[in-house]
């Protein structure tokens, strides 16, 4: 496969070997190694982490290896921050995997051909790998456009996109009283809840212990739209107790099966966002941000009922 791949670990040796087993698969040229350190205060994750970047070492395939291991603990926001920065000063696209994100193996064509296809378009910024809509499909091509650019699973970007990123948020004070994120989310309830995120975030700036929801800031304040696979093309295996974000496997976000994406690709006529999939996946967050009302879904469309 032509195009890199850069994989996130840390200290969990027994994930990371499940999705290394899929990259082993797909034989990139290039892949890109990000590891953190161990924290200082957890006395198992030296062992652990020695344990996760041993599996790695062994890469029995014609391969340009590149490794940005960290001595200290840079943390969930710093460490996949500055590691995708160092990616996407070398190559100009990527595919990005976490530790516990087991793709499909039709994944990685996907990514790589619409990383080609839309290499030059500056309105696409990211290629997901999941769509959780629980499996309703809204369009009958393989994947659709979104303001929301979902990187819980696999993703894929461009050098282009990225050199946007700011895990600082820097324009977020001048647009938050504006009518701005009501109109990239669509409705009033939504842009509350990503506007107290944008708040959090912005006040921990690179203390921040994630740095995919800066991700989403710059795609939406860049006004950038994403590539959503119409199949789950990755499945999170990390919900457990050596998580550090999310702990139940009945998360919204859980995917309990991958399925192929066929090819050849059906693309989309016109690249615009589809608004009733966006609705849906916003009504998502605010499940999952405790913040979905009861009786909610009573509200939308019977094409999005089948949140639960």
């Amino acid at each position: 496969m032509n195009t890199p791949i850069a994989l996130i670990l840390f200290n969990r040796p027994d994930t990371t070997a499940r999705v290394f087993a899929e990259i082993a698969r797909a034989k990139p040229k290039k892949l890109f190694l990000i590891a953190d350190g161990p924290r200082p205060h957890v006395a198992t994750d030296v062992e652990k982490c020695a344990a996760a970047r041993a599996v790695v070492a062994q890469v029995d395939w014609e391969c340009e290896v590149q490794r940005k291991y960290s001595g200290s603990n840079l943390g969930c926001g710093m460490c996949p921050a500055s590691g995708l920065t160092w990616v996407f000063e070398n190559v100009d696209r990527a595919i990005v995997l976490e530790d516990d994100c087991v793709p499909d193996p039709s994944f990685f064509p996907f990514c790589e051909e619409v990383l080609e296809r839309y290499r030059e378009d500056e309105r696409i910024m990211h290629v997901a790998g999941n769509h959780f809509q629980d499996n309703q499909r809204f369009v009958n091509t393989s994947y659709f456009f979104s303001r929301h650019n979902i990187c819980l699973g696999g993703w894929a970007t461009w050098a282009r996109a990225w050199r946007c990123y700011d895990i600082e948020l820097k324009r977020w004070p001048a647009l938050r009283d504006t009518p701005w994120l009501n109109y990239i989310v669509g409705e009033s309830r939504g842009a509350a809840v990503w506007r107290r995120i944008f708040d959090e975030a912005h006040t921990a700036g690179t203390r921040a212990s994630y740095s995919d929801y800066q991700w989403t800031f710059t795609c939406w304040v860049e006004n950038g739209l994403s590539v959503i696979p119409n199949v789950e093309l990755c499945r999170n295996i990390g919900f457990d107790q050596d998580a550090t974000h999310i702990f139940s496997a009945n998360c919204p976000w859980r995917v309990a099966q991958t399925e192929p994406m066929k090819f050849p690709l059906v693309h989309p006529s016109v690249v615009t966002p589809d608004a009733a999939a966006d609705l849906a996946f916003n009504e998502r967050v605010l499940v999952a941000e405790g913040s979905s009302p009861y009786g909610l879904r009573e509200r939308i469309s019977k094409a999005l009922s089948a949140f639960r």
